[in-house]
């Protein structure tokens, strides 16, 4: 069962439509949907909101990235939440936008959100809802990459699979991780469109004889009397 879900961003208008904000945008649509108010906690240097039945909450750092994990440690001893009932949504370089995966622990690739959180907890058994940003094109640094916003259609793309995780949503918080996973990393089968039939051309019609070449045959047959 999960008992914390971590939105990971930076805050601060400059940063809020960036692609490092897309565990921000996750949780925050998340709280909203689920009439979940996110209150500053300064105790926990962090926006946090508690769901209705009490038994998960959600927590936005607002330390920066590079610290993210301090919240998280601090929220998650205080109310004894273990590593294995913490979720974290976070920003993915190595997906495309659109793509959505679920897991529980390996390697962060450089992230320093999640690097910091590791360090906090002391591992890196915590369950990872990973958002798919796109690579970034050759020349540009990966920092710098998700400091910027991404383009309408990219933005589109992640929506869609934020949407696709708000979906499922219910059954990760109540511990069938493996259903969501199902759920997220089957995609759904391309109908090919249906084939038109094609109508049958009808054998073109005799050309009719010419009205001249027509009296003419009926005097070569008849003749005059």
């Amino acid at each position: 069962m999960i008992r914390l879900v971590v939105g990971l961003g930076n805050p601060g208008k400059e940063y809020e439509r960036t692609r490092h904000n897309a565990g921000f945008w996750l949780v925050e649509r998340f709280a909203q949907a689920s009439g979940i108010v996110l209150r500053k906690d300064p105790k926990f240097k962090a926006l946090v909101g508690r769901m209705a039945d009490g038994h998960a909450w959600l927590l936005l750092p607002q330390s920066f990235m590079n610290a993210s994990g301090q919240p998280v440690q601090m929220l998650a001893g205080f109310f004894k939440i273990k590593p294995d009932e913490v979720l974290v949504v976070h920003d993915e370089l190595d997906f495309p936008p659109g793509t959505v995966r679920l897991k529980q622990g390996g390697g962060i690739a450089g992230h320093n959100g999640l690097k910091d959180i590791s360090q906090r907890l002391a591992t890196h058994e915590y369950w990872r809802l990973r958002l798919g940003v796109g690579k970034p094109p050759a020349g540009t640094e990966g920092a710098d990459y998700v400091l910027q916003k991404p383009p309408a259609e990219e933005r589109a793309a992640i929506d869609s699979a934020i949407e696709k995780s708000l979906a499922v949503m219910p059954q990760i918080l109540a511990g069938d991780v493996q259903g969501a996973m199902n759920k997220l990393h089957t995609e759904p089968e391309k109908k090919e469109p249906p084939k038109k039939e094609v109508a049958q051309k009808a054998e073109p019609a005799a050309p009719k004889p010419p009205e001249k070449e027509k009296a003419g045959l009926l005097k070569s047959l008849f003749g005059k009397k």
